[in-house]
This record gives structure tokens, sequence and C-alpha cells, in this order.
């Protein structure tokens, strides 16, 4: 069903079918009402698409994530979607699983429908060569991953200095053997396992003291890898995981060895989780203003797509050490 199919079964012309969906004034009532009449008759609906090309203006935002199931990503799309529902815009969402052929289709794809912007939180690749944007025209604001040069609008943490405070925070407990799992495809899992580096050579730890692992961001191949230290002969006295995935794989694998935490083993993680808190004894995280990270980057996103030339801004927001029970109380 189209615009001029609604003008010749209301017998008036395609302008006035328009200015009627459109909501314009200057059509008497009658006119408004037979035309309403037949549009509800053949449940007419309008073809956005199509508007957006005629209009060259798209109502609707990309927000391209890497994990979907991470409930990192899953406060932050729920803060783009809250501001963006209230301007007026939808939010598309996709996920790369950290594959940068995925993150590239999704780019062309947001290109080709004309989006009117797009949060990316970039893959490892595209972080180290942000050069790539160049081929897309819409406004892009990264969260989540530094990225080379000032490209582009950012809303980030310092994963590197959360990371040397966790590590202090376990240190400071008295563990010395030290285990620490780290995503292997995302610049931050190597800014947070930066930060555990540095604190562990300041502490003058060495590397027969700290196993370090780097591997899938996602629960099972956590809880594989931490299956495997536990079994070791000498299992690792504390555990670091950098994101929530990896942290809740691996606090179930220290579970089914049934081993007390953290009486035979601590551990902390990045990324508050219903099950942190609720889970005894209560788990020691780094808290990230994951809505705060959504709200701001789609409020920087509106602002780049109402001023194209603004200058770009980098904002670092504040995460926090949150100590509970897994590492052995407060010190």
């Amino acid at each position: 069903m189209r615009i001029k199919d609604i003008a010749d079964a209301a017998g008036v012309s395609t302008a006035t079918v328009s200015r009627v969906l459109s909501g314009k004034p200057n059509v008497r009532q009658e006119v408004r009402d037979k035309v309403l009449k037949v549009v509800a008759k053949t449940n007419y609906r309008p073809d956005k698409a199509a508007q957006r090309l005629r209009s060259k203006k798209s109502t609707y935002i990309g927000l391209i994530v890497a994990d979907i199931q991470s409930p990192f990503f899953a406060s932050v799309a729920r803060a783009v979607e809250d501001v963006a529902q209230k301007n007026n815009y939808s939010v598309i969402l996709c996920n790369t699983d950290e594959n940068h052929e995925k993150e590239r289709m999704y780019l062309e794809m947001m290109q080709s429908e004309n989006a009117a912007g797009i949060i990316l939180a970039p893959t490892l690749r595209l972080s180290d060569n942000f050069e790539l944007t160049r081929y897309y025209t819409s406004p892009i604001v990264v969260i989540d991953r530094q990225v080379s040069g000032q490209a582009a609008d950012m809303v980030l943490i310092d994963n590197h200095q959360a990371a040397m405070e966790l590590t202090q925070h376990m240190l400071a407990h008295g563990y010395k053997r030290i285990a620490a799992l780290f995503g292997d495809n995302s610049a931050t899992g190597q800014q947070r396992k930066s930060g555990f580096a540095e604190t562990i050579r300041e502490a003058g730890l060495t590397e027969e003291n700290v196993i370090i692992k780097t591997l899938p961001a996602t629960d099972q191949a956590a809880h594989e890898a931490v299956t495997e230290l536990l079994n070791l002969d000498t299992p690792p006295e504390a555990i670091i995981t950098s994101n929530g995935r990896l942290g809740a794989g691996a606090f179930r694998a220290i579970r089914d060895k049934e081993l007390p935490v953290p009486e035979s083993v601590a551990f902390a993680s990045f990324d508050e989780s219903i099950w942190t808190s609720m889970t005894r004894p209560s788990i020691t995280v780094v808290e990230q203003p994951t809505y705060a990270i959504g709200q701001t980057a789609c409020e920087l996103l509106l602002k780049r797509i109402d001023d194209p030339k603004r200058p770009t801004r980098k904002v670092v927001l504040e995460s926090r050490l949150v100590v509970r029970q897994s590492c052995g109380g407060i010190i």
C-alpha cells in the first residue's frame, strides 16, 4: 500500500495525504477524516526507510557492542535507549563478539541505512587503527575502549588505574601467588592487564608467583581456565578477572571444587552484577559507572549530530572499588 493508493481511495492528492499523516495544518477536517478512515481501513504503515531517504534525516542510532550478554553492555544499552527515546530516536543494537569483520559489517550497514549516529565499543583491531572510521560519515562516539588519537568523542574509565587499585587491594591481604584472567581481544583487557602487571612489578613479585592468562571473554573459557589452575600442584592463592563474564565462570569453577573463599582462594573481579553482592561471601569488584557511560555517550552523540563540527571530547568517568569479603575483608 502506497500513499498514492491512499490518495486514490480518499479522492485527494498525495500531497494532502502526506500533510494528514505528518499532522500538518491547513487540511479541512472532513478531508482529514476521510483520509484517516482509509488509513485505518487499509492498516497502512508509513515506509520509515523511504521517509529517511527523502528527508536525509534518520531517526535511529546504532549501538555496536562486544557482547550483549555482558551485564556491563546491558546496562550501557539501557541508558542509551533511555536518552535516545526521550529525544525521539530509536536504537539498533548490534553484537560484534569482538570480531572485526562483524564490526565492519555493522558499521557499513549503519552507513548504508543512513544512521543518524553510532555509539561503538571498538574491537582491538579498530582501537589500534581508528583511521578506518574515515570511511564512515555518521557521527561516532566511542565507549569503553581507548582509540588511537583523538579521532572521536570517547567515554571511558581509567582501566589501567582501576586494575592497579584492585591488584593493590589483593596484595594488601598478603597473597603472593596470584592468577589473573584477561579478555584476549579488546583494548580494555590489554589496559587492565597492563595495570595488573605494573602493580605486580612494583611489589617485587616474580613470574614464578604470578600466572597471567588471556582468553576469550566468556564464562565457559574462564571456568575451564580456573579449573586447570586449581588442579595445579601449587594452585594460586588468589584469582582476579578483568570482566563480569570471566568473573562468573571463574567463581563457578571455585564453587565446583567446593573451595572456601577466601580461606582456600581469594577472588575479585571487574564489574558489579546481581550475583556479586548476593553470593556468600560477597565479591570484591571494580564497579563501573555503566549507566553513566551510556547516558553520557548518547548525550555526546546527540550534540555531535546537531553540531558535526564541534570539538571532540574525551570523558573519563570514575570507577569504584567495592570491598567485600571475597579477599578477606576490609583493610
